[in-house]
């Protein structure tokens, strides 16, 4: 693994997380939502289905807010041992870059802005800056 792909890693774990986030919303909405029961006349069944048509999207949501929750303490994780790598980084400017990257999912048009600097400066930065990055001997991989 890289450096790049190390530190990137933060950046698509809390793609995912939002992702899953959007799905628990949509399954609170179905939950919360009636449904009519179905009487199909034409339909024989040995034994009838009494459960509620919402429980099932019930469970489906506590099963993928466990995930969520797993994810939120992996990305915390995560994120110190990046923070801890990045302190590392003797530069000022390069760390300030890794930071502003890595941790906060800043494009680099923001970072610019944030550090005063055109696009290559910030770029030529974020180039010397992984350079002197050290993998943790354990790094935590998604």
């Amino acid at each position: 693994m890289t450096v790049k792909e190390y530190l990137h890693q933060a950046y698509r774990l809390d793609q995912r997380i939002k992702s899953d986030t959007m799905e628990a919303q949509n399954l609170r909405e179905m939950a919360g939502s009636v449904s009519a029961i179905q009487y199909d006349k034409d339909r024989v069944q040995a034994s009838r289905n009494t459960e509620a048509p919402f429980v099932r999207t019930l469970e489906k949501l506590w099963t993928l807010e466990k995930k969520i929750a797993g994810e939120l303490e992996m990305l915390s994780d995560l994120k110190k041992q990046i923070r801890e790598v990045i302190e590392a980084v003797p530069d000022t400017d390069e760390r300030m870059v890794l930071k502003y990257r890595y941790i906060h999912n800043y494009t680099w048009e923001q970072i610019g802005m944030e550090l005063c600097a055109d696009a290559r400066t910030i770029r030529r930065w974020h180039g010397k800056a992984l350079l002197h990055v050290t993998l943790p001997d354990n790094p935590i991989i998604i």
